[in-house]
């Protein structure tokens, strides 16, 4: 029991460190006053927010590591590159120290590192502890990533609600003082022991329960804003209650389950799975698929003397009926899920380049949209609601990552391809960004920064996923790593385009700062970023059905010979 009660304190320590270390999220909150003691151009901002992602495509470094250094050193190591990072940028920003430009680009990467590090402990930490429940922790932990920017704009405003720098003083300490508060569960972590079916279900009922309250911390920031620093204090050590209160989520079931044995069979979880490949599923359905697929080959592969100019004259007929678009459904399609593919297999795959172009015209255009919710709000004279905006995006973002479970908890009653899902998930991002370019609002704005928040939160929780699904579980690490490299090309490209238009359009109605940065006002200054953003994204959902129509033969065949083997 001491084991198990050690465990989920594990969990807890690790939806703080997620929680607390999404510190990329915040960059609009600062960004606007980080352009003005700089005295650069919006392109020049714009590669401020690229060094950030760029860290990404440096985060195999953290496994690196941990092939040498135990996983506490790991976690500080992180810490002190976010400490150093965000710290020497917030005394570049107070005018304590001057920096030149270069140097500045450096911390910007040295801080999105450590966000990548910081999600390698977490993901061993889930792996290691939870080894029955793995996608289910996985998916817990990552989704308060979400909430990141709307807990430090609260603590931010319990001290002063006016000091856009002191986001980047809160980046350089939190991380920090969270990962002080999680080395004692991570020191005392317990051996992994093999859980009977009983304990199994118990935990899945765990994280049931854990996933309803984060619903509830999702909507008590959402709802909730502070008027003043005293109310801000307030919500913001509700918010940590609500951070500490999972502690007692595991106590409570095992007090139930004490007396009352049959509880789990009485809700029924059992009847729900929550993850799509797991490795015994994964066994059968190959079995099955090597056995239906072996006379069909035979068969297709059998030619005969006697029946040569037949068969001759039907793959002459057939290839005379494909069309482009068939040969783009058909050709080398997936012929079963979870078939491991090494990085030279992975990159011949038409199925990855879709899954590619789908996330890089859907859920990377999401992320560079928040890195500009300062200047867009401030174009549009509506500096006063940028917290508000961050808050909406990081709420929303947060569902966002919960609703990525839906495809396993509906699994029963309503049975869809998870790649299905993630095109559904897509649609929001063209209509948000027509409807920002539509009008200039600040309703439209509310509503389309929640929109896209939804849409790409959906799509970073679920992209592990997608990727363990198509590509198989054991490459998921290279893998996921060469799809989101995605994302420093997409920050580069996505917010060049809108920092040209932005400083294009500043030349007609221009304010000069102190430090001699331009400021473009008026709905001109996003009108085209959003149209263009707006046409590449439907691009996105293109790829993203056309990747759907591809896999859902392979998904239908892999829920078929699941429920097969329950009979």
């Amino acid at each position: 029991m001491a084991g198990q009660s050690r465990k989920w304190m594990i969990l807890v320590a690790t939806i703080w460190i997620q929680a607390f270390t999404g510190t990329n999220f915040d960059f609009s909150a600062y960004s606007s006053e980080f352009k003005s003691v700089l005295g650069v151009s919006q392109v020049q901002l714009n590669y401020l927010a690229v060094a950030s992602d760029l860290g990404k495509a440096v985060g195999w470094s953290s496994g690196l590591a941990l092939m040498y250094v135990p996983l506490w050193v790991v976690l500080f190591v992180s810490a002190f590159m976010g400490f150093f990072g965000y710290g020497i940028q917030w005394l570049v920003i107070t005018n304590v120290i001057t920096l030149p430009y270069f140097v500045v680009f450096m911390l910007c990467l040295l801080a999105g590192c450590s966000i990548c590090w910081f999600n390698t402990v977490c993901f061993v930490l889930c792996i290691k502890n939870f080894p029955a429940n793995r996608p289910l922790a996985i998916s817990l932990t990552v989704s308060f990533n979400g909430v990141s920017a709307a807990l430090y704009n609260l603590a931010a405003k319990s001290f002063d609600s006016s000091s856009s720098d002191l986001y980047l003083l809160l980046n350089a300490f939190i991380p920090l003082l969270t990962s002080i508060a999680a080395l004692i569960p991570i020191l005392r972590q317990p051996p992994v022991n093999h859980l009977p079916t009983d304990a199994v279900k118990r935990d899945r009922l765990i994280f049931l329960l854990l996933n309803f309250l984060a619903v509830i911390t999702g909507l008590y920031l959402l709802v909730l804003h502070p008027g003043d620093p005293s109310s801000a204090r307030i919500l913001f050590c509700g918010a940590i209650i609500l951070l500490i209160l999972p502690l007692a989520i595991p106590g409570v079931v095992y007090a139930r389950d004490w007396f009352h044995r049959t509880i789990y069979s009485s809700i029924r979880v059992d009847s729900t799975s929550f993850i799509l490949v797991d490795h015994d599923d994964l066994q059968l359905h190959k079995e099955f698929m090597s056995q239906e697929n072996s006379p069909v080959i035979n068969v297709v592969s059998y030619t005969g003397s006697d029946d040569a100019y037949p068969n001759r004259i039907i793959e002459e007929v057939t290839k005379s009926r494909e069309g482009f678009f068939v040969r783009i459904i058909e050709g080398d399609r997936l012929v079963m899920l979870g078939e491991d593919h090494k990085a030279n297999k992975l990159i011949r795959r038409i199925d990855f380049w879709l899954y590619y172009f789908a996330y890089f015209f859907g859920g990377t255009i999401g992320l560079v949209y928040s890195n500009n919710l300062g200047q867009i709000s401030q174009s549009l004279g509506l500096s006063s609601t940028t917290s508000t905006l961050i808050t909406l995006y990081s709420a929303f973002s947060f569902f966002g990552r919960l609703l990525s479970a839906a495809p396993d908890i509906l699994r029963m009653k309503f049975y869809f391809a998870r790649t299905g899902w993630l095109a559904l998930a897509l649609l929001p991002t063209p209509v948000a960004f027509f409807l920002l370019a539509g009008t200039g609002s600040e309703m439209a704005l509310q509503v389309g920064t929640a929109l896209i928040g939804l849409s790409s939160g959906f799509i970073f929780a679920a992209a592990v996923s997608i990727t363990s699904e198509l590509f198989g579980p054991n490459s998921v690490g290279v893998n996921h790593n060469i799809l989101i490299t995605n994302i420093p090309i997409g920050s580069l490209l996505y917010g060049l385009l809108s920092a040209l238009v932005y400083d294009a359009n500043a030349t007609e109605d221009i304010q000069m700062l102190p430090a001699n940065s331009l400021v473009c006002m008026g709905r001109q200054c996003y009108f085209w970023t959003f149209v263009w953003w707006g046409c590449v994204s439907v691009f996105g959902l293109a790829s993203s059905a056309l990747l759907f129509a591809r896999t859902r033969s392979v998904y239908d065949q892999f829920e078929k010979n699941r429920r097969s083997s329950e009979l």
